[in-house]
């Protein structure tokens, strides 16, 4: 009888040999948190699609943010909800905006100690629910830039470190950069949802954000999921931009991708682990079918193992307490 040569189970005989061979490692450090915080709201409001997570008001942001820093988190996703929405989203670009006051509350408190991150969209500003303004019946990309700029420049004004605009109209990135370049914020990041692709994983967000679309959807100007080369086109275009940090969106589904990205660029690369990718697991686990703590392990594990250097995630929180624990 003749006995394997390689015998890789030697690296696993016990939990100290399996950690120092381990390849790819995970800490609260690679986390962005996503915070929801709503104008006018008085208490904290939870959404029913995704346990755990809860929509803010201005007053409880200071709370937040400090668990969230003391959890060993370095970044958060700032996500607002107006009171007034119209065609043109302009509580999106109101330097009074509920985002730009969290972002001044969260400086002043903060300091350096946590980097502020800012949606740039205008779904959730826009009394139509798109992400850009629409003419007549579709939504001109080229009208819509110019939006975003005053968005990402209301936010660098207010003191956010990093915009990250998630609209996916051509051309973001570039009149983003140059928009804060001419206003003097030379030092505002851009993290772009480079290729944020038209799926279904984002159908919690939508109830947490109340942003669905009020007519059509948002094929005209999402990526495919169908198209990986289209895909790595629209990282490549944001990098041609100017763009600081290039993100995949969703993240489970798109593993594939953030490989290819890691692989073909050598730029920081972020995936969002998206809200329905969350409230499967939270529904799971509720039901007592899988393990909440291994199952967000195992997901979180993948994604930088495909290549992901930071993961926004709803697990945050969450998966930061089982690192501490573990």
């Amino acid at each position: 009888m003749s006995f394997p040569s390689r015998r890789l189970r030697r690296l696993r005989t016990s939990e100290k040999m399996r950690e120092l061979v381990q390849q790819t490692t995970l800490s609260p450090k690679d986390f962005i948190c996503p915070v929801f915080v709503q104008e006018d709201l008085k208490t904290r409001v939870k959404i029913e699609s995704m346990s755990e997570i809860e929509r803010l008001p201005l007053d409880d942001i200071n709370d937040e943010v400090g668990t969230i820093t003391d959890l060993g988190i370095p970044a958060i996703m700032l996500f607002g909800i107006p009171t007034k929405k119209d065609e043109a989203g302009s509580s999106a670009f109101d330097d009074n905006g509920i985002v730009q006051k969290a972002i001044v509350q969260i400086r002043q408190n903060f300091g350096d100690k946590i980097v502020i991150m800012a949606d740039v969209c205008l779904c959730q500003f826009t009394s139509t629910g798109h992400c850009g303004i629409v003419q007549g019946d579709k939504i001109d990309n080229d009208t819509s830039l110019g939006t975003l700029a005053k968005i990402a420049v209301s936010q660098a004004k207010a003191g956010v470190d990093t915009v990250s605009p998630s609209a996916m109209m051509d051309g973001q990135v570039a009149a983003i950069r140059k928009a804060l370049d001419e206003e003097g914020f030379k030092d505002v990041s851009i993290m772009s949802h480079s290729a944020k692709h038209r799926s279904n994983f984002y159908a919690p967000f939508r109830d947490a954000a109340e942003c669905a679309p009020k007519f059509g959807d948002r094929k005209t100007y999402q990526v495919p999921y169908t198209n990986a080369r289209e895909s790595m086109l629209e990282v490549e275009t944001d990098i041609d931009e100017g763009v600081d940090i290039v993100m995949i969106k969703p993240a489970l589904a798109y593993l594939d991708l953030i490989a290819e990205t890691r692989r073909r660029f050598n730029i920081p690369v972020a995936a969002y682990s998206v809200s329905g990718e969350y409230a499967m697991v939270k529904a799971a686990s509720q039901l007592g079918y899988v393990n909440e703590k291994d199952i967000t392990d195992e997901i979180l594990y993948s994604i930088k193992r495909a290549g992901a250097d930071m993961i926004v995630t709803y697990f945050a929180k969450s998966a930061s307490r089982f690192l501490q624990e573990s």
